[in-house]
């Protein structure tokens, strides 16, 4: 079955055409979208390490990498340009699920290097990452300490002066097992909770790092659970200052949870073209299933659903390019909206699709494993709703006392 077909720019609609955008953004755009359709349905689909490889390989060759890193690095634009990451998960999302993860990870795991590494990280690290020469991670989550970062284990102590030592264990991580370094977040104790944690980039094959366990999950990607046995990592590999790993991970989602919303977007930009294309084709009752006005009623929330993601997805996306410093509600509102839309579409189309959405192979299917994990991981849709909400608690109560 072709996993990605030539769908062009006419499954964004008119979205190119908001004022949120610009001429190298739609350039950007339509640069991915004709070379989506051209070269994912040749790379491997079939073993995941491999998979997400060729992809970060291809994605690199093909020069949209650059997108992930700043340009005096190799990249695209002079800071990470939120709309042009937006707008490659979202094309990619609609080809293939791999190709958006293998996309998002380079610049979620170097994100905190681009903002906030040293010089010399930042020189060593993201042209590779650019050039799809170096797989990235980003290792936050712990079994206890997904949403509640404050609870964070692992710890980093002093080890010869210029070292430290990272003990612990971090799980959920993706690309876990295949990349070239990982992120690590770690408490060093400067201050009580989330105030004592830092940011340390870990080489691969540095001593005491071991892959614990693969984890597998419904809409396969590589993802392991890693541990850290008095794991010695230079003190130059500190991103960040002591105690600034709190700050460092929610500026690096500041940028990219609103990719995450992208993403369900183009999942949901896909499962909609799939409906549509079904209930035209489908025969029945002397007509098409698009005929039918419980048909069209799927097809009008679903439709309606799409576009509100897609307006709050790049509004967040605007509103951090334009130089806001915190994007946080405008990003937890973006994420939220376009994951829960996002499942039900995808629902929808399953639906519409009868037996044949519950088929393996077939498009609808593939789609409703990959959404499932969006409405969880970067902040569950729960975590999302105390976010937007004790933003809003706080915003009031400061105009009330002014």
């Amino acid at each position: 079955m072709d996993r990605a077909p030539r769908l062009g720019l006419d499954i964004l609609g008119d979205t190119l055409d908001w004022p949120f955008f610009e001429e190298r953004h739609r350039a950007f755009a339509t640069a991915l979208a004709d070379w989506a359709g051209t070269h994912l349905a040749g790379l491997p689909h079939t073993q995941i390490d491999a998979a997400c490889r060729a992809r970060v390989v291809a994605l690199g060759a093909a020069g949209f990498l650059k997108a992930a890193v700043p340009a005096a690095y190799g990249g695209l634009s002079d800071r990470l340009d939120v709309r042009t990451l937006c707008l490659a998960r979202e094309i990619l999302a609609a080809h293939d699920g791999l190709a958006d993860f293998a996309f998002a990870m380079q610049g979620l795991g170097t994100g905190a290097i681009s903002l906030a590494g040293p010089e010399e990280m930042k020189r060593r690290i993201l042209p590779e990452v650019a050039a799809g020469r170096r797989i990235a991670a980003f290792a936050l989550s712990e079994k206890e300490a997904g949403s509640d970062v404050a609870a964070m284990a692992t710890t980093a102590t002093p080890d010869g002066g210029d070292h430290v030592r990272i003990d612990g264990e971090k799980s959920w991580i993706s690309n876990g097992g295949i990349a070239d370094h990982y992120v690590v977040f770690a408490r060093t104790g400067e201050a009580p909770g989330a105030r004592g944690l830092s940011a340390f980039l870990v080489e691969a094959d540095t001593p005491g790092l071991t892959i614990a366990e693969r984890i597998e999950v419904i809409a396969p990607h590589p993802l392991a659970t890693l541990r850290f046995e008095a794991c010695r990592v230079p003190l130059d590999n500190r991103i960040g200052g002591p105690g600034d790993g709190f700050k460092v991970a929610m500026a690096t989602l500041d940028i990219f949870r609103a990719t995450v919303g992208a993403a369900a977007l183009g999942f949901a930009r896909r499962a909609l073209h799939e409906t549509l294309e079904h209930a035209n084709g489908r025969k029945l009752f002397g007509g098409s299933l698009g005929d039918l006005q419980l048909s069209q009623a799927a097809i009008a929330e679903s439709a309606a659903e799409v576009d509100a993601a897609a307006l709050l997805v790049y509004r967040a996306a605007w509103t951090k390019d334009r130089g806001a410093a915190r994007v946080t509600r405008e990003a937890a509102l973006a994420k939220l909206v376009a994951t829960e839309n996002a499942q039900k579409v995808i629902d929808r189309a399953v639906q519409i699709h009868g037996g044949l959405g519950v088929t393996r192979g077939v498009k609808v299917e593939e789609l409703y494993r990959e959404i499932r994990a969006l409405r969880i991981y970067e902040g569950a849709s729960e975590v999302q709703k105390v976010v937007i909400a004790r933003d809003l608690l706080k915003t009031h109560a400061g105009r009330a006392h002014r």
